[in-house]
């Protein structure tokens, strides 16, 4: 029983070739070529990934003011509530040939007013993301003032890779209000998470329904408004109506109701959108303070590095936009955006900014200092700023 058999063999003494072989390794060139492939397809998937907001943001670095233009012209009738038929805005004729002046200049809306600036052709990459992201209300827009700085501002926070900014002004809150929110929603650009919607329309600050309005829409939107010297301010809007109609009558006649008494006329807009604080009294019943951010337009010329990272604060962002990113254009007499990536030549605002003022009489500029003087003291008192106009 105990006697093993010669020649007998044991159940594991199987020839090698029955049993399944481990696959051979493959060649040293074959593994390396896998590696490097799936290294490449996960680089460009974080690149990718990294530039989907920082990309898409890239438009308002390309060409300041260079952008493609739409019109966007107002419709001829305006519908009327409860469903009575729209009728046609009424304007009575003026009575003088002053007034008639006057309501020409009023009349002579800004190229972004009548035929608002587009955001600028977006990059294949942000192209690629454009259906990335969602359509937010925003959260900051910047309400005014008209011949401020307000598209400067706009420009250069364009810069910012976490600020995304719709091109053209949308008027919704003073003009279009009843097309509703979802249609002022559609206006804006995608944006991801971390990213600010942002939107300038510089008539709102004049507005009395705007701040209601936009309460109504959200208490926590942040508001930024460019202030300037009033006086320069208005010469400044003079000169760009000047631009478009150059029938119109002088600055002096249309700042005086009578220049005999010196009585400045406060129904012209280019006078009355200088009372700032008049106009902020309307703001602070339904914005506290700390929720507006006050820019002053000389600043944004002599220091736009300074001013920009007050803003950069004020939204919470962290402080990119720095000195690095500005040059002086002594042409125009402001501020430019160096070159931006991909680019050859630094990008300016368009010819339409920084426009030559006309010489005005001395003794008109010093009656408006006067006739401002009061306003600008209480405008400083509210905002805790003297913006140093007098």
């Amino acid at each position: 029983m105990g006697q093993r058999l010669s020649g007998s063999r044991s159940c594991l003494d199987v020839p090698g070739r029955l049993l399944p072989q481990p696959p051979p390794p493959p060649p040293p060139v074959r593994r390396k070529l896998a590696l490097l492939f799936a290294m490449l397809c996960v680089w460009l998937y974080m690149f990718l990934y990294s530039c989907a907001g920082s990309c898409a943001a890239a438009p308002g670095l390309l060409l300041l003011g260079s952008g493609t233009r739409a019109s966007h012209p107002s419709p001829a009738l305006a519908p009327a509530p409860h469903g009575t038929p729209p009728r046609l805005p009424f304007r009575a004729p003026p009575a003088t040939p002053l007034a008639a002046g006057k309501e020409m200049a009023e009349g002579a809306a800004s190229p972004e007013e009548r035929s608002p600036e587009v955001p600028d052709s977006p990059s294949p990459i942000s192209s690629f993301f454009s259906g990335s992201g969602s359509k937010q209300l925003p959260q900051a827009i910047i309400i005014g003032v008209k011949k401020g700085g307000t598209r400067a501002l706009l420009e250069f926070l364009r810069v910012h890779p976490d600020v995304r900014a719709v091109g053209a002004e949308p008027h919704f809150f003073d003009r279009s209000y009843d097309k509703g929110l979802a249609w002022y929603r559609d206006l804006m650009p995608r944006t991801l998470d971390g990213q600010i919607t942002m939107e300038k329309t510089p008539s709102y600050f004049v507005t009395r329904e705007a701040p209601a309005r936009i309460s109504a829409m959200s208490k926590d939107t942040k508001l930024i408004v460019v202030v300037r010297d009033p006086v320069t301010r208005a010469i400044s809007d003079y000169t760009q109506t000047l631009s478009k109609r150059p029938d119109i009558p002088t600055f002096e006649s249309l700042t005086f109701k009578n220049r005999t008494t010196g009585l400045i006329d406060t129904s012209w807009s280019a006078i009355q959108i200088g009372i700032y604080a008049k106009h902020l009294e309307h703001w602070l019943r339904h914005f506290p303070i700390r929720q507006m951010l006050f820019v002053s337009g000389e600043r944004l010329i002599s220091d736009p590095a300074g001013e920009l990272g007050r803003v950069q604060d004020f939204l919470g962002l962290k402080r990119i936009i720095t000195d690095k990113h500005f040059y002086f254009n002594k042409t125009k007499g402001f501020p430019c955006l160096k070159k931006a990536e991909g680019s050859s030549r630094p990008h300016c605002l368009g010819k339409t900014k920084g426009r030559t003022h006309p010489e005005i009489d001395r003794e008109v500029v010093r009656r408006l200092r006067e006739f401002y003087r009061p306003f600008n003291l209480k405008f400083y008192q509210m905002t805790g700023h003297d913006f140093g106009w007098d």
